[in-house]
């Protein structure tokens, strides 16, 4: 798990600055829209679907060190048109504002999704959480349940773990010099680290065409979103504590998808004991899946989405589909 502070602050958040590609009108992606939920702004894109609709709405929450565009590269092909589908950008991410202190925690960003979600006119979804957004799936689950109508997480980031956090971590969230080390250190290094940090996000698997530069990534390389995302990572693992306590509590029909080959979050820290701690959760382990599951298994958290939805989906033989077009990524 000490894995998801080591990687992750330097995966997603340095990928790169050249080139780096906005979605604009000319990719039929509806404009981003910054609403105010609070005294604070959060952004978000929302698609509307066309009239053979066969899915509730879905909301997606991205991880750490990145934005909606995560999710949007992912999943927006595949399923628009079958859902009112809402990508936002947590607290402090893309173009989303920090708000306050209530906002390093993962109940603060739920509270701010579920006022997204009012303000948006969704009253309930199915929120689907990658990583990190897998803790503000659950603390939303916990806090707002009858704006649940299902779960699918996605190589969650939910339970405390052993260990510190990454030094450059605690350099970031410094109380003075903190400032200084995010705005001198981290662009040149995360810099360096593009193609070695986006291969370790994926690895087993490759890295997908054009992903750097369709997710924008490299804005999480700016002083305030690093220091930002360091003090959420660093206040993880405390705050999953305690709260994975009232996990037990979650009703609503929940899947979770998690990579054997996964070394950002541990799956066996993170999904399998959430498939104990969630009644009724179906958990499906992928050979050769690494982190990204969200992009890689792309097809299965689909069929996931539709399964909470009460349609029948055979989602242990999807699994081995995946299984089979990965099979070749490493290995055993």
């Amino acid at each position: 798990m000490q894995k998801i502070v080591l990687l992750l602050g330097f995966a997603l958040a340095a990928f790169g600055i050249v080139g780096a590609r906005q979605v604009t009108a000319d990719d039929h992606v509806p404009q981003a829209v910054r609403i105010d939920v609070g005294g604070y702004k959060l952004n978000s894109v929302l698609i509307e679907p066309d009239k053979k609709a066969d899915l509730p709405p879905i909301v997606f929450l991205h991880g750490a060190s990145t934005s909606l565009k995560d999710p949007l590269f992912s999943f927006r092909k595949t399923l628009q048109g079958r859902a009112r589908l809402l990508f936002v950008d947590r607290p402090g991410h893309g173009s989303s504002d920090i708000g306050g202190e209530q906002n390093i925690l993962p109940d603060g960003q739920a509270d701010a999704v579920a006022q997204l979600m009012r303000k948006r006119g969704i009253g309930k979804a199915i929120l689907v959480g990658h990583s990190f957004g897998g803790a503000i799936a659950a603390a939303f689950a916990v806090r707002h349940p009858d704006m649940v109508s299902g779960l699918v997480f996605l190589s969650p980031a939910v339970y405390p773990w052993d260990g510190s956090v990454a030094w450059y971590y605690s350099a970031a969230t410094a109380p003075v010099t903190g400032q200084v080390f995010s705005a001198l250190v981290v662009p040149p290094v995360g810099l360096l680290a593009i193609k070695g940090a986006a291969s370790a996000v994926f690895s087993p698997n490759p890295v997908p065409a054009g992903y750097i530069a369709e997710t924008n990534a490299f804005q999480a390389l700016s002083p305030t979103a690093f220091r930002h995302n360091a003090r959420e990572i660093s206040a993880l693992s405390d705050w999953a504590r305690t709260a994975s306590r009232q996990y037990p509590k979650i009703k609503a029909p929940t899947v979770i998808i998690t990579g054997d080959a996964d070394e950002i979050v541990s799956p066996e820290i993170h999904a399998k004991h959430l498939a104990r701690d969630i009644r009724g959760a179906k958990l499906i382990v992928v050979h050769k899946l690494g982190h990204k599951s969200d992009y890689v298994a792309r097809d299965l958290a689909v069929a996931a989405m539709e399964s909470v939805a009460g349609r029948r989906r055979d989602l242990a033989s999807i699994a081995r589909s995946v299984e089979r077009r990965i099979a070749a990524d490493a290995k055993d």
